[in-house]
């Protein structure tokens, strides 16, 4: 088992590739620059598994990014991988997962258990389904680094757990960023856009209610000529139903496990997409 690093991107690329997932070098950049990567490698170099974890505090780490070829399967190194990336942190801090179908009898074993899920939401013809936003009781603007302490603050709040690291690094890879100001100029939501190789990703989205989720979506998402993708947590039914009337589908519905805690941090119900499945 080694710890990968930058130049094991393009091998990381291929395995990626090899089981249907998307991710390219831009992506694996970030990962790595905020979090540990662990994998196996063949005799012949190539990387033949891989395991991610992100560590955002003492409260809270993400793992993804397991794979295994499929030619090495059977031989315990998804488990040791994953068993690597708890260890890499204390057992006070909550590890979580949004786990594949195919790898959830392995972190069930390994002490992970369900305790909420997330929705898939892809588009192949964004149609713009406008809300009520001619009042003027919001502005949106292009993210600037004036306003991250504000952002970082908003996130916070919504997912229990300081990214700061992580988001710094998520808004230089982004296309497009931008937030939500009221009308007294505070800061009500933000939301990036991540263009991928199928993929333009709409997360995080992170609002104080549905207008302002549907108002970020609207901006992000507007004369984007291609595929759409936003992974929406559960108990935001109304905003699913936004979606699905601009032309998204679900296409699954994954869990999210955690391990060393019984639930996720706290949480006040202003997230709205996540940033992608392996940040939680």
């Amino acid at each position: 088992m080694y710890r990968l690093n930058k130049k094991d991107i393009p091998g990381l690329i291929a395995l990626s590739a090899s089981v249907g997932w998307d991710y390219d070098e831009q992506e694996i950049n970030t990962i790595m620059s905020v979090g540990i990567v662990y994998g196996h490698k063949n005799e012949q170099g190539d990387i033949i598994s891989s395991a991610a974890i992100i560590p955002y505090d003492n409260k809270l780490a993400s793992i993804g990014m397991v794979i295994v070829n499929e030619n090495y399967r059977g031989n315990g190194l998804g488990k040791e991988l994953t068993q690597a990336c708890i260890n890499s942190v204390s057992d006070e801090t909550t590890i979580m997962l949004i786990a594949t179908k195919e790898g959830k009898p392995l972190y069930e074993k390994l002490g992970f258990q369900t305790v909420t899920y997330v929705h898939k939401f892809l588009s192949d013809n964004y149609m713009p389904f406008y809300s009520n936003h001619e009042n003027k009781e919001y502005e949106i603007i292009p993210l600037t680094d004036s306003y991250f302490s504000q952002l970082q603050e908003l996130d916070q709040s919504a997912i229990g757990a300081d990214r700061s690291l992580f988001l710094k690094f998520r808004i230089q890879q982004a296309k497009q960023g931008v937030v939500v100001r009221n009308n007294n100029g505070d800061i009500v939501g933000y939301g990036l856009s991540i263009e991928g190789p199928i993929n333009l990703i709409l997360g995080p989205i992170v609002a104080i209610n549905h207008d302002v989720a549907t108002y970020i979506i609207e901006h992000l998402a507007r004369g984007y000529q291609g595929k759409l993708r936003i992974d929406v947590p559960d108990g935001q039914e109304s905003f699913i139903t936004y979606l699905e009337k601009c032309g998204f589908h679900k296409v699954s519905q994954p869990p999210v496990m955690v391990k060393n805690s019984i639930q996720l941090p706290p949480r006040n119900h202003t997230l709205y997409g996540i940033a992608a499945q392996i940040f939680g």
